[in-house]
């Protein structure tokens, strides 16, 4: 179970330095009753509460740590359209009606995050600017060309950028171009969940802290939940613990392979640089295997993430995060992180999301793959609407699977943290 925002600073960083605070909240306590028990307050979970409420049904909330504890609360804060899978590939895998069902549903899923944030004034520093995705040699160009071929195809409003557009679209480096796409942007993630959570409140959803469930009972009625200082008795349950999952769904956590993400955040650019470094205030990551991100915060900082662990190689990952931005910008002075941080990436062995119905009356999404913030919401909205019955679960744009383990998972995820780690003590050639 990750530690509450706020009680380690290396769990997340920056964003539980600057986030409004949290709504207050306590742990289940004693006895309760809901139309809907959702479990996991993270971008699905809260999305689905809010939804729920403002249905007027009853739904009350159990996390088992924190609002945004999870990957919801230290993430880069990218809020991208699509997944990594190439469109084209989602058709070919899922097939016409779904794939394009679920390229309609997560290419609008930024438009959907901006406007939630709009309507419930959610103060998290929402910049839809669009995002860079920069390519790396002749690899990464193919890449991003055949991406934008494919999302254009669809009506999708992304461009290509030349070499020299791309360079003055971030204030430096040497990528042969990037894709520029216009539906995306940034946010503060820690806050943004905080402010799902505070609208979802406010709708009359009521949630639970520091309760983790420990058990699942079906009864004649519907479900009872065991958590440490109570019980919830519920006729259905959406269950949006995702890569964070354990006790009685641990395996849609097992079924992904765990992989370390980090950032670093410098102090505040100089205002002399800010019309140069990144001054369209896109957020920007690489076609890279081992990828790098950056973008700035509300105060100007620059937050730079790649893949890894800040725990004994956090030095390793500090020292190539430093060689990398004096490469991309020279003219950057040199100073002390001001914050470090990381999390959990849950990857799916295709890449693809993967929805169930776990029991009778129990639904699941998990498996965001490093895409959490918009279909996390898009998804949690959608699940509230299933458990209403205001769609089937025939509709959702994914096949329903069985939860299946990997068979080489925890050589997976040591191949990934080793990996990670020895590219960048080799020192490869991290932002352009």
């Amino acid at each position: 179970m990750p530690p509450p925002p706020g009680t380690d600073p290396r769990s997340h960083g920056l964003w539980a330095m600057t986030a409004p605070p949290a709504p207050e909240t306590a742990p289940l306590s004693g006895e309760a009753r809901a139309d809907i028990a959702v479990v996991g307050a993270g971008y699905t979970g809260l999305s689905a509460a809010l939804r729920l409420a403002e249905a007027g049904a009853r739904v009350v909330v159990l996390e088992a740590a924190g609002i945004g504890s999870g990957g919801a609360g230290r993430n880069v804060g990218l809020v991208n359209a699509g997944l990594w899978v190439m469109p084209d590939d989602i058709v070919a895998t899922l097939g016409a009606e779904k794939g394009e069902g679920l390229l309609a549903l997560l290419g609008g899923a930024p438009a959907e995050v901006f406007a939630l944030v709009a309507r419930h004034a959610i103060a998290c520093e929402a910049t839809p600017n669009g995002t860079l995705h920069c390519a790396v040699g002749r690899a990464g160009q193919a890449e991003i060309e055949a991406r934008a071929a494919q999302w254009q195809a669809r009506g999708a409003p992304v461009r290509l950028l030349d070499a020299d557009a791309a360079r003055v679209a971030i204030g430096g480096g040497t990528y042969r171009g990037a894709l520029l796409d216009e539906r995306a942007g940034t946010i503060q993630p820690l806050a943004y969940a905080r402010g799902l959570a505070r609208a979802a409140m406010a709708a009359g959803a009521v949630l639970h802290t520091a309760s983790p469930v420990r058990a699942a009972e079906e009864t004649a009625g519907g479900w009872r939940l065991r958590t440490d200082g109570g019980t919830l008795a519920a006729d259905r349950i959406i269950v949006a613990s995702d890569a964070y999952s354990f006790g009685p769904w641990e395996r849609l956590a097992r079924e992904q392979v765990p992989l370390p993400y980090f950032n670093f955040a410098t102090p505040p650019v100089p205002e002399r640089l800010r019309t140069r470094i990144l001054p369209g205030r896109q957020g920007i990551w690489d076609t890279r295997q081992v990828l790098t991100s950056l973008r700035y915060d509300a105060a100007g900082r620059l937050v730079f993430g790649s893949i890894g662990a800040l725990g004994a190689l956090a030095g390793v990952h500090e020292a190539f995060s430093r060689r990398a931005l004096a490469r991309l910008f020279p003219e950057l002075p040199p100073a002390p992180f001001e914050a470090a941080w990381y999390g959990t990436i849950g990857m799916t062995d295709d890449a693809l999301p993967r929805f169930r119905r776990l029991a009778r009356n129990v639904v699941s999404i998990s498996g965001y793959n490093g895409r959490g913030i918009g279909p996390g919401t898009v998804f949690g909205r959608l699940m509230a609407d299933v458990v209403l019955g205001r769609s089937r679960a025939e509709d959702v744009p994914l096949p329903e699977r069985e939860v299946a383990v990997p068979r080489w998972r925890a050589a997976q995820a040591a191949f990934y943290a080793a990996g990670s780690a020895a590219a960048h003590v080799v020192g490869e050639r991290g932002m352009g």
